[in-house]
């Protein structure tokens, strides 16, 4: 049974980006190919939630080989993508004065439920449960279309 959603999407604006994509790239420090935060379209600081989204596209790196003939986005960089929007999160609260990076420390309770595509718009929400000086717990969710198809809760660690 999946959890409620941590966010109902449709009473949202997604149509305009919140956050410069520079200021993604200064807090999530991952590049190219990995970096899989396109935009953020919603921060709510005080409720600790902050939803993001990637445009999958046919000419992605992944596309081509996960799965040949039938390219579907693949469930570990649903993980990857909800980590980075958690790392995205944390920094700010941190003003962005972190020694070193923040590194994955683990994913708990992944479900996947769905499946997300070229040509789909893939949001990920993420919700702060618990935050400290040197790691984090974030509760994460991902819509494609309405439809929650994948949730977790993601770990990170200051390293």
């Amino acid at each position: 049974m999946p959890s409620p959603p941590l966010v109902d999407l449709d009473t949202l604006d997604l149509s305009t980006p919140v956050v410069p994509i520079e200021e993604i790239r200064a807090r999530c420090k991952q590049a190219n190919r990995l970096a899989l935060l396109d935009a953020i379209v919603h921060e709510d600081l005080e409720g600790r939630l902050v939803v993001g989204y990637k445009d999958l596209r046919a000419d992605d790196w992944w596309a081509q080989d996960h799965i040949p003939g039938r390219p579907i986005f693949p469930g570990v960089l649903m993980i990857e993508g909800a980590a980075q929007l958690c790392t995205f999160d944390y920094v700010g609260r941190t003003g962005g004065t972190l020694e070193g990076f923040v590194g994955f420390g683990g994913v708990d309770g992944a479900r996947f439920r769905g499946q997300a595509v070229p040509g789909q718009r893939l949001y990920w929400a993420v919700r702060a449960e618990r935050l400290r000086k040197s790691m984090f717990t974030y509760s994460a969710q991902g819509f494609v279309d309405g439809a929650m198809i994948f949730e977790s809760k993601i770990l990170g660690v200051v390293v």
